[in-house]
């Protein structure tokens, strides 16, 4: 026997797809195919899609894994059969780190929301008799991170998942089939939308500044920033941000002191660990601008300009669970989302690096707490590839 079949263990392989969904990809998992010890959160789990993946990955291109080398495309799903009442799946995301050894576990991914009801269908996680041989397959997901409702309306033709179509989604390259999904309820009524209690809030940022920000949670806590103040005018696009180390330094303060303020940290030194929450994104009025395509976009066709941060870079559409807060922001007057909106509104186009998107949202107030009974957008979805994945045995 050789001494590398004596030393090293041989790669196992695990079932898997791999999909896009809106504008990210991931790769996903049914529940039950993992290894029973990576079927629970801890260690072994994390290992697992660190190495699928292909992270950490010093060289930042994840080269020896299925990652794409950017936030949009280094992503985990893992779906089951749901344990909520009246809900079809349960669906986990993960949001894999490219440089570091890290899942983060502390939100949604709104994009990959469009593929869950497709892959539930297509891998048997809907009972047969939910699924019209012509016509929509209506998939209501219980977002684990969050703990929400998330209903997909699927298409279906003969019987299988409908991918292809005339759908187009900027930031997306070809046409799909459109898939409409509403984020139910995204922030509950027992929750406080504005954590400070505050439409909006003076965020002092020690060696920066002091600035005016929003800070919500729906769909994903979020601190909205006006592009004036942080000099900047809404119309930048990737390269403008993404090339400046001292600017993504800044952003990355202005989001730990941000996610103090939230709560949703208790010490600074702990937004290290946290990469995936809160986001944070700047706002303006609407002004014509090119998109990253060349595409020429007139200040008529949109409401207002929004760029926002994922994983410490300028993403390059943007984020579904960042669209359910600007839709849940701009539609309250106040916010400085519905200021760039010149106004709130129930139902937005706003301006991304890659296009365009709308989003509308149904809000109240009630005793003087502001709730948002859903938000809702079109996105698409299509498998990419599907089979298994292979990992060294001895990975995690």
């Amino acid at each position: 026997m050789s001494q590398i079949s004596q030393v090293y263990k041989p790669q196992v392989k695990i079932p898997a797809t791999y999909m896009r969904g809106g504008t990210s990809k991931g790769v996903f998992f049914n529940l039950t195919d993992l290894p029973e010890r990576c079927q629970v959160a801890g260690e072994a789990r994390d290992k697992l899609l660190l190495r699928v993946i292909g992270s950490p990955d010093p060289y930042a291109k994840q080269t020896d894994g299925m990652g794409g080398a950017t936030s949009s495309t280094s992503k985990a799903v893992i779906l089951a059969k749901s344990e909520q009442a009246d809900h079809d799946v349960d669906y986990l995301f993960g949001q894999v780190a490219i440089d570091k050894a890290f899942v983060d576990w502390s939100g949604n991914c709104g994009n990959l929301t469009a593929a869950v009801g497709s892959f539930a269908i297509s891998s048997g996680l809907i009972a047969a008799e939910c699924i019209p041989e012509n016509g929509v397959c209506i998939v209501r997901i219980w977002q684990k991170n969050i703990s929400k409702t998330i209903i997909a309306r699927v298409p279906i033709t003969n019987g299988q998942v409908q991918e292809t179509g005339d759908f187009e989604l900027d930031g997306v390259t070809f046409p799909a089939a459109e898939v409409p999904v509403e984020f139910v309820a995204p922030v509950d009524p027992s929750e406080a939308m504005f954590p400070t209690g505050n439409l909006v809030d003076e965020l002092e940022v020690p060696n920066i500044g002091v600035f005016q920000a929003t800070m919500i949670s729906a769909g994903i806590p979020t601190i909205f920033l006006n592009a004036e103040d942080i000099g900047y005018t809404g119309t930048e696009l990737q390269e403008a941000i993404n090339n400046d180390e001292a600017a993504l330094a800044r952003f990355e303060t202005i989001r730990a002191y941000g996610a103090l303020k939230m709560g949703l940290i208790n010490d600074i030194s702990e937004a290290a660990t946290r990469q995936h929450t809160p986001k944070v994104a700047f706002v303006a009025p609407a002004q014509d601008y090119v998109t990253s395509s060349n595409k020429q976009i007139a200040a008529n066709q949109i409401d207002l300009q929004v760029r926002a941060l994922s994983m410490g870079k300028l993403h390059h559409a943007m984020m579904g669970t960042a669209a359910v807060a600007i839709g849940t922001a701009a539609a309250i007057e106040g916010t400085l989302v519905a200021n760039a909106a010149n106004g709130a509104k129930p139902i937005v186009t706003f301006g991304h690096p890659s296009g365009t998107l709308k989003v509308g949202a149904e809000t109240q107030c009630v005793d003087n707490n502001w709730q948002v009974n859903k938000v809702t957008m079109s996105r698409s979805a299509r498998v990419l590839m599907e089979g298994w994945v292979r990992v060294p045995a001895d990975s995690f």
